[in-house]
């Protein structure tokens, strides 16, 4: 007798894709997620470097390996721990030019040599989603590390920046 397969749970599931969701797909992919414009920069707090790692899309950057992630801050707390902003930005086409459109920051805590990390991740999704919806949402962030990300969208793209008004005006604040 052959085994059984195990049943499919039902419910609503995403697809994360590259590209328009829709393109060409009239009615298929509903409930698509396009992570195409969005971009995780992690900003160290202590020494307020800032670092743009793509890994992050998928809870894979360099500051998140090898880490396990638990809700009880205290046990990644130590000598060894750093803690993070996850800064959000999405990025937008609009008529001048792409503009940096959204941004959602959080908070994260990583202790390697406990092999521990702390975050909250209804706040990490919750802040991926303002971001993708055109908010921004920087009120955790210290003034440093306002002027950190400031600094580091500047460099990453001049032109960007000088045409995305509401970013330059979150951060001048």
């Amino acid at each position: 007798m052959a085994e059984e397969q195990p049943k499919k749970k039902p419910g609503f599931q995403f697809n994360i894709i590259k590209n328009d969701p829709l393109d060409g797909h009239r009615g298929q992919n509903f409930g698509a997620i396009s992570l195409e414009n969005i971009a995780p920069v992690y900003i160290n707090i202590e020494t307020q470097e800032a670092v743009l790692d793509i890994g992050g899309l998928h809870g894979k950057a360099e500051v998140e390996k090898r880490v396990k992630w638990i809700k009880d801050k205290e046990e990644a707390e130590g000598p060894d721990a750093k803690e993070y902003f996850l800064v959000w930005i999405a990025v937008e086409r609009a008529e001048a030019g792409p503009v940096y459109n959204g941004a959602g920051a959080c908070y994260l805590m990583v202790n390697k040599e406990k092999r521990r990390g702390y975050k909250m991740m209804h706040e990490h999704v919750n802040s991926l989603d303002d971001a993708m919806k055109g908010r921004i949402k920087l009120d955790i962030l210290d003034d440093k590390s306002k002027e950190t990300l400031k600094q580091f969208l500047m460099e990453h793209n001049k032109e960007m920046w000088n045409i995305s008004q509401d970013m330059q005006e979150a951060l001048n604040n």
